[in-house]
């Protein structure tokens, strides 16, 4: 069954004075029907924290775009995006006197498949129907935490490490890379990328109910209003991308009515 792909960007600057945040959505020259999101969260100093952010999406619409795209290998491209734009970001720390630093989040869409990867605490959520089916996991010290069963995520939400990050792009070990993959698609599958200056205000419960009941412009919208209200003049930069998946119904073509001949 053939679809169609709705797709949504947000950003806000939050109380910060530099939005290192990047977002990018971008199709393929060569692939119809192809298309990439990303969304990076830059760190390390002023202007470091954007151009590494920025890297990342440069890496990854250059290896998308230059891709066969491959069905069964769509990961392979994700996870050599974030390889690339670690390398770069390493380069840059030491051409300059700044240590930057950034998150990624990948997901890409083709031929009835999704998959994603990201490193860092920017997150993938994948619902269906107002359900969370797939969620990735944060490269935090508290998110470590609560795999290893010490803490509940309600408590790592309120924890004074919250914001430890034990991977991310930059840093001297590679890169943690993790990776979801879906197929085939459904109609109605919704796909929120989003930096921590987001999700760090919802429930998971939430994100569902707002996607499943809103326009995509509208839930961006509702989304980021309230990460700013709930943020009490503290917030971070906060960015979100959103692609739903639509599935378009084929109709048969009417063929014109022609009158039978009266008998004589």
């Amino acid at each position: 069954m053939p679809f169609i792909i709705e797709t949504c960007t947000a950003q806000h600057i939050g109380d910060r004075d530099e939005q290192q945040d990047r977002v990018g959505l971008f199709t393929h020259p060569g692939h119809r029907g192809a298309l990439l999101a990303v969304v990076a969260d830059g760190m390390g100093g002023h202007s470091g924290g954007a151009q590494a952010a920025e890297q990342v999406i440069h890496s990854a619409r250059t290896n998308f775009q230059s891709s066969t795209l491959e069905p069964d290998r769509l990961l392979d491209v994700l996870t050599a995006s974030i390889n690339d734009a670690h390398a770069a970001v390493r380069l840059a720390s030491f051409t300059s006197e700044q240590d930057p630093h950034s998150t990624a989040c990948l997901l890409l869409l083709y031929r009835g498949r999704a998959g994603w990867a990201h490193c860092g605490d920017t997150r993938v959520y994948h619902f269906r129907a107002g359900e969370l089916m797939a969620r990735s996991w944060d490269h935090s010290h508290v998110m470590n935490l609560v795999r290893q069963g010490y803490l509940t995520e309600t408590q790592a939400g309120q924890h004074p490490q919250k914001n430890l990050l034990v991977s991310c792009l930059g840093d001297l070990d590679a890169p943690q890379i993790e990776t979801g993959f879906i197929s085939p698609l459904s109609d109605g599958d919704c796909f929120l990328l989003c930096s921590d200056g987001l999700w760090a205000y919802f429930a998971d419960e939430e994100l569902a109910r707002l996607l499943d009941e809103h326009s995509l412009r509208k839930a961006a919208e509702l989304l980021v209003g309230a990460a700013r209200e709930r943020a009490q003049g503290r917030g971070d930069n906060c960015t979100l991308a959103i692609a739903r998946v639509r599935s378009i119904v084929e109709e048969r073509p009417v063929l014109p009515w022609r009158r039978t001949p009266e008998k004589s």
